[in-house]
C-alpha cells in the first residue's frame, strides 16, 4: 500500500493528470471516474485523458463527460497518475506527448508491469485496480459517495466478469457489498458492462464465430480491417468474443487477432487454471494476468496467425498436465 507517498504526492500537487489505457474497460474507466472524484474533493485540477473513443455503454458513470481524448501540448501538470496500465506505452500518444514529466504514481494489478512510474503500487492478486483503489481510499478515510461507489463497483464487475474469475476472494465479495450499501447499483452496473451489447459487437462475433478453428487444445480465429468495417466495429478489442473461444470445453486457450485500420493486429489471450498467458503476451510486447493477456503485432494478418498459433500450441503443449494430455487429440 502507498497511502503515505500517495498523500504526500497529491497534497504537494495542484494540477494532476490522470491517464488510463487506450481501448479502456470498465476497470479502466470505473477507477480513473474514482480517482477524478477523491482528487475533485480534495480541492485539486485534474485533467483525465484517454487515448481512445469511450464506448457508449459507460455513459452512466460519473465524470465520464469530464474525460478528455486530446492535452494541450502547453499543458504543464504536478503530478501524473496512471491507472490500470502495464507500462508506459498503454496511454498511448498523449503522455508520451507531455514535455515536462513530473512525478508518475503507478497503479496497476497486472503481473506483467514494468513498474515505469517514480512511484509504484502493483498488485498482481488484486481482481482490478478498483479493488486496489478502495483499500487506499479507506486506509485514507476517504467519505464515499453513491456516485464514487458505482465508479469503483463497475472496475470491480468488469475485471471478474461479474465475480466469476479465479482471483475473486472473500474479500472481494465484501468489498462489493460494501460499494453496494454505498449506493451502487449492481444492477445497473452488470447490465451495462457485461450484458448490454451494440449490433456492431454481434456482427464482429459473427465474423469471427464463422472463421474459428480449434486445434490441439487452440482455440482462435481472425478478423480482417475489411470485416470490421463491414460490422460497424470501431473499437481494438474484440469485445469478449475472445472470452467465448475460451470457455469452449475442448479449448486450453482462446485467442483473437484482429486487424486494425493501421494494419496492426491486436491480440487477446485468455484461458483457463492452469494455463498462464501472461508470458507469451509479454514475450511478444504485451502484456496482462495469467488467464487474460494481450499484444500487438505486425501484420500482415496472415503472416501474424501462423506464428502465433505456432507459438500457442508449444504453450499448450508445456503447460498441459500429464493427466491431461490426451484432452486435445
Amino acid at each position: 500500500m502507498i497511502t503515505t507517498e500517495f498523500k504526500k504526492a497529491i497534497d504537494q500537487a495542484e494540477n494532476i493528470v490522470i491517464f488510463t489505457h487506450v481501448g479502456p474497460d470498465g476497470d479502466a474507466l470505473g477507477s480513473m471516474t474514482a480517482m477524478g472524484q477523491l482528487l475533485t474533493a480534495r480541492g485539486k485540477q485534474i485533467t483525465m485523458v484517454v487515448d481512445s473513443p469511450i464506448p457508449p455503454r459507460f455513459s452512466y458513470l460519473p465524470f465520464i463527460d469530464k474525460v478528455q481524448a486530446k492535452l494541450d501540448a502547453a499543458s504543464v501538470f504536478d503530478l501524473i497518475i496512471t491507472l490500470d496500465c502495464g507500462d508506459e506505452e498503454r496511454p498511448g500518444k498523449p503522455l508520451k506527448q507531455l514535455k515536462q514529466k513530473p512525478t508518475l504514481i503507478n497503479i496497476d494489478h497486472h503481473v506483467t508491469n514494468t513498474y515505469f512510474g517514480d512511484i509504484n503500487w502493483v498488485d498482481p492478486k488484486a481482481t482490478s485496480t478498483a479493488e486496489m483503489l478502495y483499500q487506499l481510499f479507506v486506509a485514507l478515510d476517504v467519505a464515499f459517495t453513491p456516485d464514487m461507489a458505482t465508479s469503483l463497483l463497475t472496475g470491480l464487475v468488469t475485471d471478474t466478469l461479474g465475480f466469476r474469475t479465479p482471483n475473486v476472494s472473500a474479500n472481494t465479495l465484501k468489498i462489493g457489498g460494501a460499494l453496494m450499501d454505498t449506493g451502487a447499483d449492481l444492477t445497473i452496473i452488470t447490465a451495462q458492462t457485461l450484458n448490454l451489447q451494440p449490433m456492431s459487437t454481434l456482427r464482429l462475433w459473427q465474423t469471427g464465430l464463422n472463421h474459428m478453428k480449434l486445434e490441439d487444445g487452440l482455440m482462435w480465429t481472425t478478423i480482417s480491417r475489411e470485416e470490421r468495417a463491414r460490422a460497424g466495429h470501431r473499437g481494438d478489442s474484440s469485445s469478449g468474443l475472445v472470452n467465448f473461444l475460451a470457455d469452449v470445453d475442448r479449448a486450453a486457450i482462446g485467442v483473437v487477432l484482429m486487424e486494425m485500420d493501421d494494419g496492426e493486429i491486436r491480440v487477446g489471450f485468455r484461458c483457463q487454471p492452469p494455463y498462464d498467458v501472461s508470458g507469451l503476451a509479454t514475450e511478444l510486447g504485451g502484456g496482462g494476468h495469467p488467464q487474460a493477456a494481450g499484444c500487438t503485432l505486425e501484420g500482415p494478418l496472415a503472416k501474424a496467425e501462423v506464428m502465433l498459433v505456432d507459438k500457442c500450441k508449444e504453450l499448450i503443449s508445456q503447460q498441459t498436465p500429464a493427466c491431461d494430455n490426451g484432452r486435445f487429440e
